[in-house]
């Protein structure tokens, strides 16, 4: 076997971060399908991006919410999402693992369009709110799992 070939054709450490990371709960290792494929990227190099791993947590764009309990939760104080828009209420659900229970993150409606300006008016007049759903999973809480179709490739044949 020439030399590029093998070099080409093994594995190298360098490639595990191309390779699709799976996630199963961290406490008891239950397969929570979630993929790295999924994870939301639009926001690294960003300071959003800094600070939501500083505090131990990922972004992901979709989940299968079938693998989880969903404990629905209601927030009422002022929050700011952007420089010139707040909202008062925010509706977000806890992410539980469907078999221990254990806390694994949240998901909250993304609201482009948030409920009140500073000026007083209402940003959702004459236009509706478009939403989608945001998922923040928390680092600590998962675990990489092990697939049964990825194979070691041994460097010494």
């Amino acid at each position: 076997m020439e030399k590029s070939t093998f070099l080409r054709d093994s594995y190298h450490p360098l490639s595990s971060s191309h390779r699709d990371v799976r996630y199963s709960c961290g406490s008891c290792g239950f397969d929570l399908n979630l993929s790295s494929s999924n994870r939301n990227t639009s926001t690294i190099g960003s300071s959003k991006y800094n600070k939501l791993i500083k505090r131990g947590i990922i972004s992901f764009l979709s989940i299968d919410e079938s693998r989880f309990n969903q404990v629905d939760e209601l927030q009422c104080k002022p929050f700011f999402s952007s420089k010139r828009t707040w909202g008062l209420l925010r509706h977000r659900s806890k992410l539980c693992c469907r078999k221990c229970g254990i806390h694994i993150g949240n998901a909250s409606d993304d609201n482009s369009n948030p409920v009140n300006n500073w000026d007083g008016s209402d940003s959702t007049s004459g236009s509706e709110a478009s939403s989608r759903r945001k998922y923040d999973i928390k680092i600590r809480a998962l675990q990489p799992s092990s697939s049964d179709e990825e194979t070691q490739i041994s460097l010494y044949t």
